[in-house]
């Protein structure tokens, strides 16, 4: 007998939905991870100190979010337990402020409060230092854990039925440890490309690898 996989949706749906929870979109809206390993993002001040004057990342490959690359650099850091972490990767292009983001796990070897924030809010957050070639960068700020998000196009939101700035509950698919993370933010815009980003103490928890896929539940 021939399976219906379109009844069986519908009915699994059904289902979800008796018991109080609304998946989000129809049949086929998985949406992709990408699985953030720890990196730096730096200011062009701190390009010049870490690499010299009049320095200039080097792109070596681009990232998923248009605009956005991974650069040949790799700088060592260092916090107060004095453990270094090394070859940690320099994303561009540069930024305002200068933003270390590493895992729960990177921050127990450093031995350093970092907060989870989203990207870019770094008042408050952890200081830390980061050992270039050719100089020495004391952040007094700047070392976050990144908050668990979701990038999406203008599109994107209609179709989810979501807004920039909105908080979301999403249900891992196909892990081998079956899995729910809650308030996850979405993050709306026009130049930006599906994609969910988590780092490496949650990918591993699960086990999640990049191209994995998750799907947007609202109670």
């Amino acid at each position: 007998m021939a399976i219906d996989s379109k009844a069986i949706t519908a009915a699994v749906r059904a289902a979800l939905e008796a018991q109080g929870v609304r998946v989000v979109g129809q049949s086929g809206d998985s949406i992709p991870v990408g699985i953030s390993n720890r990196h730096i993002h730096l200011s062009a001040a701190d390009v010049e100190t870490l690499f010299g004057k009049g320095y200039e990342l080097q792109p070596m490959k681009d990232l998923s979010q248009p605009g956005q690359f991974a650069c040949k650099e790799q700088l060592t850091i260092i916090g107060p337990s004095m453990r270094a972490i090394e070859k940690v990767r320099v994303l561009g292009p540069v930024r305002k402020e200068t933003q270390v983001e590493i895992s729960r796990t990177d921050a127990f070897t450093l031995k350093v409060k970092a907060p989870v924030r989203e990207s870019g809010k770094i008042d408050g957050s952890a200081a830390l230092t980061i050992i270039g070639p050719k100089g020495v960068v004391n952040i007094e700020k700047g070392c976050i854990i990144a908050n668990r998000h979701i990038h999406m196009s203008l599109a994107d939101g209609e179709k989810f039925g979501v807004k920039d700035n909105q908080y979301v509950d999403v249900e891992v698919e196909g892990a081998e440890r079956r899995t729910k993370w809650y308030d996850v933010q979405v993050r709306v815009h026009k130049d930006f490309r599906l994609e969910m980003h988590v780092d490496t103490d949650d990918a591993n928890a699960v086990g999640i690898s990049n191209g994995g896929t998750v799907r947007i539940v609202k109670d």
